[in-house]
């Protein structure tokens, strides 16, 4: 039997869904195609609308490899589980002669824990969840919560928190969960034959495509032992995400709070010496952290270094008398006893990284109103991470919306540890970078980047505005003209504005203005939650929701709902932010712009990311209007503007409240 065409099996696909070919799906899945079978690496940018997800997805299945795809957003992951694949293997079976299997895999904590939800959390955290007098009778939200999980756990299938409609609150949730740490392990524990992760685990072995998160790419990636079962193809959707979430789960946090935690865990398994030591470090950690101010750390202060070694040392012991104890008067005691030993894991192993953090390393303090203060540590780059752990063994597709930054992927390359687009040979490896160890010098894996496009028309569908008669923005202050503008073009607009604000206050200070200026409804940010807000402004065209970063990202409604997505300001990252001053820093020791390595290219993501929510549909009219000149006097702003869609391009306010008026009477004839 002659094998299929990708062409034709990527129109069996997309009939399946429901869908219609596009140029750009067809040159991406042949791209996707070549790179699976020479082993090389693609970088893919594929505008809204191109239908990406087939783009890869059927290349790969047509190759027979197992696949790994790794995702952002849980939207995606249920689109393509739920969605995109049940109908893809089904359409392409016949024509590929087997139906291969999928599945979706996550973290641990993810999943429901038999064990906890029936022998119950160790005693410290579980006291006033339910009346004392009537165990059945819950006495708080979080009670109620729980006996509907106790009632969940016998109708699910899969355990999946994302599974449980309507969610519960994460206090909840982690009543009835368990970290990787925490574990027991399937051999040792009750309900290890029913275990809900141990099942997904399971499937996953089986499974040609394995559908999972970022995070846990990253925690397969960084902890050594491998989570994600062996895989010859990786795909990462929503790419541009995976830099900062790596970076989150390679950082490590200490806290009074979590610090003492162990030490009430550890003091149930442990002799009193031990005990001692460790209350005796916690305590002297946390009257440091009473008076730390908040920022970076570019030297640990002799105190608190002594703190940390003493944290260390004292979490050490612990864990050597944890191994020699055993206490069988502890009710459930392996239970507690592995939930001590992730508490000592944590604070020896971070604390140890704090005492030996070198030039590769940042080190800062945080102070939150509600949570007190934390102590931090994250890599420098993760860029030789990537390199090493994802690009060595494997071919790997990166795609997105928003990878061109500036006209080039190199931006982008750089931040996940690739040389220049068409370059070749030994990698130097990028400012800060520590991924590379020993003498062996390392090459950099092939790639290409490639961008298919948008079956949209932005030149025609949208207007990207900037408002250069206004003051720029400065560091503290309103900006009354800025509010001025936003009023006249959400009144000319109808409403239908999503005003993306680079902080909480400045969302909350035009929210509050528009308000007393127009008699339309404005949507908040934290008024709600998100998933409501989204849905009132897609329902009522009338409406406009204002907010910040989830966003900026976050937002897709097509149609008249959303024609005027304005931005307050560039979003560079804020100066005093420690990580991304710190890499700016390096970038600059090397020889390079810090500003625009790191703080432009920080801003042209987000307002890519942020421009991309205007066009969602074929049929979607708008303007993008930008209240900060800079965008078109400051050098940058050329680098910026490239990195959005190609709308048409104006400084003429009069043409701008003429358009948003036309479009308004067009959404309200239609």
């Amino acid at each position: 039997m002659s094998k299929p065409a990708l062409t034709e099996l990527l129109h069996a696909a997309v009939t399946a869904v429901g869908g219609s070919e596009r140029p750009g799906q067809v040159a991406m899945a042949e791209a996707v195609a070549e790179a699976v079978a020479d082993g090389s690496h693609l970088l893919v940018q594929a505008g809204t609308g191109t239908g990406k997800s087939l783009g890869y997805l059927v290349p790969a299945l047509a190759a027979g490899d197992r696949v790994v795809v790794a995702t952002a957003t849980l939207a995606l992951q249920r689109q393509l589980v739920q969605r995109d694949l049940p109908r893809t293997v089904e359409a392409l079976r016949p024509l590929l002669g087997r139906r291969p299997e999928f599945a979706m895999l996550k973290g641990r904590s993810n999943y429901l824990c038999l064990h906890r939800l029936h022998e119950g959390v160790p005693q410290e955290e579980e006291d006033g969840l339910f009346d004392p007098f009537e165990a059945a009778a819950p006495t708080s939200r979080l009670g109620k919560d729980l006996l509907r999980l106790r009632d969940w756990s016998d109708e699910t299938e899969t355990g999946d928190r994302d599974d449980l409609t309507p969610g519960v609150s994460d206090r909840a949730w982690s009543q009835v969960s368990v970290s990787a740490r925490e574990c027991l392990g399937a051999s040792r524990c009750a309900y290890g034959a029913e275990c809900f992760a141990e099942a997904a685990r399971e499937r996953a072995k089986l499974a040609e495509v394995i559908v999972t998160n970022h995070a846990l790419l990253a925690i397969d990636a960084i902890e050594g032992a491998p989570v994600l079962p062996p895989h010859d193809v990786l795909v990462v959707d929503e790419a541009h995400e995976l830099v900062s979430r790596v970076t989150g789960v390679a950082t490590g946090e200490l806290t009074p709070g979590g610090v003492h935690r162990a030490v009430r865990r550890a003091a149930k398994l442990v002799d009193e010496k031990a005990a001692d030591g460790l209350q005796t470090a916690a305590e002297s950690f946390e009257r440091l952290m009473e008076l730390a101010l908040p920022g970076r750390l570019t030297e640990l202060p002799e105190d608190l270094a002594h703190a940390l070694m003493l944290l260390r040392d004292a979490a050490r012991t612990c864990l050597t008398a944890l191994g020699d104890t055993r206490d069988r008067s502890v009710q459930d005691e392996d239970a507690v006893r592995k939930q001590a030993l992730a508490s000592l894991e944590n604070v020896h192993e971070v604390a140890g990284r704090m005492v030996e953090a070198d030039a590769y390393d940042v080190l800062w303090c945080e102070r939150h109103d509600r949570f007190g203060a934390s102590l931090r540590v994250a890599p420098l780059s993760v860029a030789g991470l990537l390199r090493e752990k994802l690009f060595a063994d494997r071919s790997v597709v990166l795609t997105s919306a928003t990878l061109k930054l500036g006209g080039d992927f190199n931006g982008v390359g750089a931040s996940l540890g690739l040389a220049p687009e068409g370059t070749a040979g030994p990698d130097a490896g990028t400012a800060g970078d520590s991924g590379d160890s020993g003498d062996e010098t390392r090459v950099t894996p092939p790639w290409r980047g490639l961008d298919v496009g948008s079956p949209f028309d932005y030149r025609k569908q949208g207007i990207l505005y900037v408002a250069t008669h206004l003051s720029p923005p400065g560091r503290e202050g309103s900006r009354r003209d800025m509010l001025d503008e936003l009023a006249e073009l959400v009144e000319a607009a109808g409403g239908r504005t999503l005003g993306l604000f680079s902080s909480m206050r400045g969302a909350q200070a035009a929210a509050e203005e528009l308000r007393g200026r127009l008699e339309l409804p404005i949507l908040l940010q934290g008024e709600e939650t998100l998933g409501e807000l989204i849905r009132r402004f897609a329902d009522d065209p009338g409406t406009c929701l204002f907010g910040t970063l989830s966003l900026w990202q976050g937002v897709d409604v097509p149609g008249a709902g959303c024609q005027l997505v304005v931005m307050d300001r560039i979003p560079f990252p804020r100066p005093d932010d420690p990580l991304m001053s710190a890499r700016q820093k390096a970038v600059e020791e090397g020889g390079g712009s810090g500003f625009m390595a790191v703080a432009a290219t920080h801003a042209a993501l987000l307002m890519a990311q942020g421009a991309g929510r205007l066009i969602r549909a074929s049929g979607d009219r708008g303007v993008v209007a930008v209240l900060d000149p800079r965008l078109e006097r400051a050098r940058y702003g050329s680098f910026l503007r490239a990195s959005m869609p190609d709308f048409w391009y104006t400084t003429d306010r009069n043409q701008v409240r003429r358009s948003l008026a036309a479009i308004d009477r067009a959404a309200g004839e239609g």
